[in-house]
């Protein structure tokens, strides 16, 4: 009778291992694609920041007409 209530505990456990091993996996997955999505985004503002670091350079190269001498 004990070896049945253990084999019945033991296959208890194995499907719960099984099935935390398949949250786990999910839980990666889902988190690589988040990962992957961040990296995209900071490539985008990165991007971004580029362009208008850029423009906000040339901005101050420009002569301005209002501060020229009289």
């Amino acid at each position: 009778m004990a070896k049945a209530l253990l084999g019945y505990m033991s296959s208890d456990q194995q499907f719960l291992s099984r099935q935390t091993a398949v949250r786990l996996a999910a839980e990666n997955r889902a988190l690589r694609e988040r990962v992957a999505d961040l990296e995209t985004l900071i490539v985008r503002l990165s991007e971004e920041n580029e362009t208008l670091a850029a423009a906000g350079a040339a901005a101050l190269l420009e002569p301005v007409e209002d501060m020229q001498p009289v």
